[in-house]
């Protein structure tokens, strides 16, 4: 299954099919995550009309999966109606919620519709500690028990793990947690900025040495000594797309302006005034975005770490070049490869160690 999704992937990357479509319904959110990147109090979310209109388009675009998020997307009254909609156009519908709101009635509409899965980010196996991130008391067993309704009418769940500071040593547990009820589980050591480009969040953000020891963790990594080998580049490395963000992947925040990815806020049109076919082909701003190789990245194509180097060009973006380097992930190659990091990048990426 995996080849057969890159090469699905790969296709879509030459014909610039929109394979992948992230759609946040509302910002609004009943927890208050300290990490969270969001401004929770902004309204006007587009309505089951425009949603209409926008899956038609994406269904002529190409679009196979697409993701319904938020802030907490089952806040609106509406939003059984949008799910139903959704499945209902053909796509592989992946919602992210915090899952506080997810019912027996819930997770039994969520499996008759076809869900392809459900991601639900879980901070701990503490339910102290998970609610003081969530700052909503009482989410840990909220959210606990709607992992387990949906695992029992057998939709696939994710357990997502952002790890920070305050949770760092928690996570062997969560995935432990992940391995009883059945679900995947994924960890992100990464803390973005603000979406207006605050880079407050940063004090959150792991030590270079937890990053060093999640690197060594074979329950992570498989073999941490092949994990952490340079990748040796491939003789057309220069050529590649160095990221599938506004090539066969895009996002639409709930007001419907389209960026290239939730981490990449750079505004290419919006769907309340024209269509996404138009501009998914036509926006200059993507079409600039979709013209970049690694040989159009002046300080990483000359970097010996590019070819496993997973750089965000949407962090690159927020730092204010989107052609340069993102310091986060400079750090994260630098370590991962045991390169000793230098240089001001570095020193920008960590808040207080």
């Amino acid at each position: 299954m995996a080849e057969l999704l890159d090469r699905i992937q790969e296709r879509a990357l030459q014909l610039d099919v929109l394979l992948n479509l992230h759609i946040d319904l509302t910002y609004r959110c009943n927890e208050r995550c300290v990490h969270c990147y969001l401004d929770h109090n902004s309204r006007d979310d587009l309505n089951l009309t425009d949603l209409e209109r926008v899956f038609a388009q994406a269904r002529e675009l190409g679009t196979l999966f697409l993701t319904l998020s938020g802030g907490e997307p089952m806040l609106r009254r509406d939003f059984m109606e949008i799910l139903e909609l959704a499945c209902g156009s053909g796509f592989a519908v992946k919602l992210k919620t915090n899952g506080t709101m997810i019912g027996d009635a819930e997770s039994s509409a969520m499996r008759d519709l076809g869900v392809s899965e459900v991601q639900i980010s879980v901070y701990s196996d503490r339910a102290e500690l998970h609610d003081r991130i969530t700052k909503l008391p009482g989410s840990f067993e909220r959210t606990l028990r709607a992992i387990r309704l949906l695992r029992s009418k057998n939709i696939s769940v994710a357990i997502a793990d952002p790890l920070m500071k305050a949770n760092i040593e928690d996570y062997p547990q969560v995935r432990k947690l992940a391995e009883e009820v059945g679900a995947r589980f994924t960890i992100d050591p990464t803390i973005t900025p603000m979406i207006n480009g605050d880079t407050d969040l940063s004090g959150h953000r792991i030590s270079p040495s937890s990053l060093r020891f999640l690197y060594g963790d074979p329950t992570l990594v498989g073999d941490p000594q092949e994990f952490c080998r340079p990748v040796t580049p491939a003789a057309d490395l220069m050529d590649y797309v160095p990221c599938s963000a506004g090539h066969s992947a895009a996002y639409i925040n709930p007001h419907g302006s389209v960026t290239p990815c939730v981490q990449f806020p750079l505004a290419c049109g919006n769907v309340r005034h024209e269509s996404l076919v138009t501009i998914w082909r036509q926006s200059p701003v993507l079409l600039d975005v979709r013209s970049i190789r690694l040989k159009d990245l002046p300080s990483c194509s000359s970097c010996d770490l590019i070819a496993g180097c997973n750089r965000c060009p949407g962090l690159a973006y927020m730092e204010g070049n989107l052609r340069g380097p993102s310091s986060i992930d400079c750090e994260k190659s630098a370590i991962r490869f045991q390169r000793v990091p230098s240089g001001s990048l570095i020193q920008i990426s960590m808040g207080p160690a």
